[in-house]
């Protein structure tokens, strides 16, 4: 009897612990949280000293490339703050509507350094260089409603708003400090053109502009200052000035492969062999790259008694047809000899009257002036032109009545 209750005992505690360990069990595998009293060793995993974890690059939207146009370019140059002024652009865009014009070159960066309309590239967001002149992209929209060919002007290095906000970029003073011009702006500094920051500065802006809708790229002031050499710091000196020009003019190229590219560049430089000017601007070099280029011809920029295709000009301004003819015809006969010279000549014509010179050796720019400097580039051989005027003010009168056309 004894020994059934001793058997029974045991029995029921056997159950009992069967009961009790089955529920821990089924809790254990139901419970969605972490137990706290179980450590799980992560497994190690020696990550290498400095170096950084990869992350993908991201892939750059490409530039947005404006269908090219085969246009025979006759056009005016117009600032950025007539570009916004709703009243002269309609003049302007009449102006177009009537006579033989079908251009207009306009300022997206001067040479204050300050881009025209809202900027969004970064570098000029942070540094503050820009200021709303006018909407890019509508005006562009309303002179392509016109069938106005629309040019883009950069001013390169000459950048007082840049190179004082980043002075590490500028041309700088053998003594310390900022370069300033000597003659005309002695407030003026420059970006320093062998500082290849600069050119992607420029260059950036250059794509926001294609981006926007402008018809093509012209560079001004794609040169190195002039003044007293000994003065100026570049932060090195192993260099030779035409190539630094034109190596970032290949880089321009490079970014901008399929966009119409021009550059301004002296009239003298049409006449001076290789760089004499020791700015940079060779001629037989400058245009591998570029689309166009633009000799500033203006009579009143020659100097009085400058020689010209072997004439004497004791005053240049006096005699708009002849110095304008004569340097083109040089430009001309000189590029003849280059092989594969990508650029054709699209000159600059004055259109302003410069009073700054001695009396009696400079006439007021009317429509005669202009027919005459407009004649000499055909007789030259070219086709294309633009007028230049700081103010905007044109003599309506020079440009013959007829609808203006892009052939």
């Amino acid at each position: 009897m004894r020994g059934c209750k001793s058997l029974l005992l045991l029995l029921v505690c056997i159950i009992t612990v069967f009961l009790v360990t089955g529920c821990k069990f089924e809790n254990v595998k139901n419970d969605p949280e972490p137990q706290n009293n179980i450590i799980t060793e992560p497994e190690q995993h020696e990550t290498p000293k400095n170096t950084p974890t990869p992350s993908p690059e991201p892939t750059a939207a490409p530039t947005p490339v404006p269908e090219k146009k085969n246009v025979k370019v006759k056009g005016l140059y117009l600032t950025g703050w007539s570009a916004g002024n709703k009243e002269r652009m309609e003049k302007y865009i009449k102006l177009v509507e009537e006579t033989e014009l079908n251009a207009f070159v306009i300022d997206i960066k001067n040479d204050d350094g300050i881009v025209s309309y809202e900027s969004k590239v970064p570098a000029v967001v942070e540094a503050g260089t820009y200021l709303k002149k006018y909407d890019a992209e509508k005006l562009i929209k309303t002179l392509h409603e016109k069938d106005i060919y629309v040019i883009g002007r950069i001013v390169c290095f000459r950048d007082p708003a840049y190179s004082k906000k980043y002075p590490d970029r500028a041309v700088n003073h053998v003594d310390g400090g900022l370069w300033k011009e000597e003659k005309n702006n002695k407030d003026m500094t420059w970006l320093n053109p062998c500082d290849e920051r600069n050119w992607k500065y420029i260059i950036d802006i250059a794509k926001e502009a294609v981006e926007l809708g402008f018809d093509e790229i012209q560079f001004d002031y794609v040169r190195f200052p002039d003044g007293t050499r000994s003065k100026m710091d570049f932060g090195r000196t192993d260099f030779v000035k035409h190539e630094v020009i034109n190596s970032f003019l290949s880089y321009a190229r490079k970014e901008l492969p399929d966009v119409t590219l021009s550059a301004d560049i002296f009239g003298i430089v049409c006449v001076s062999p290789e760089d004499r000017e020791d700015i940079g601007q060779y001629l037989e070099l400058i245009g591998k790259e570029l689309d166009y280029i633009s000799p500033m011809t203006y009579p009143s920029l020659y100097a009085r008694g400058q020689i010209v295709n072997g004439i004497k000009f004791p005053n240049p301004d006096l005699e708009p047809y002849a110095v304008v003819y004569n340097t083109l015809l040089m430009a001309r006969e000189r590029l003849s000899k280059v092989e594969n010279y990508r650029a054709d000549i699209r000159p600059y014509l004055q259109a302003y009257t410069a009073s700054w010179l001695p009396k009696g050796s400079y006439q007021t720019y009317t429509a005669e002036q202009y027919r005459q400097q407009i004649q000499a580039v055909y007789d030259a051989g070219y086709e294309q032109w633009i007028f230049w005027d700081a103010n905007n003010k044109y003599d309506p009168d020079a440009f013959l009545k007829e609808l203006n056309t892009l052939d």
